[in-house]
């Protein structure tokens, strides 16, 4: 049993989340997202959120089950869109369903003028 002392300090804390996670590009994730915004279908784009390219395997989190259907019925289209990042281009996508409470699960704000 270890015996508690109070509260790290926040930069130790920082120190320890930093050595778990993988060092990512921010860069390429902001392009990642760029290509995806520019290049899928306006409802893919509006719905669903590219998180990052792991392992050549892009991530993208989505708001149901039907939109991964969706993502994995235009796979193909959707990877083709990446060749331009070369050796990095991801040649599979893996979605994730979003949490309850993340933005993506709401629905969509409906169309001005639309009563």
């Amino acid at each position: 049993m270890t015996r508690f002392d109070g509260p790290l300090p926040l930069s130790e804390s920082l120190d320890a989340v930093a050595r778990r996670i993988r060092r990512v590009d921010l860069r390429e994730i902001d392009r990642v997202r760029t290509i995806w915004r520019d290049g899928v279908d306006p409802v893919l784009a509006g719905r669903c959120r590219p998180e990052v390219v792991k392992d050549r395997v892009l991530i993208v989190t989505v708001p149901s089950n039907a939109f991964a259907a969706r993502v994995a019925a235009d796979r193909v289209a959707i990877l083709a869109l990446y060749d331009e990042l070369g050796s990095g281009a991801p040649t599979a996508i893996r979605t994730v369903i979003a949490t309850p409470d993340d933005p993506l699960r709401a629905p969509p704000n409906p169309s001005p003028g639309a009563d």
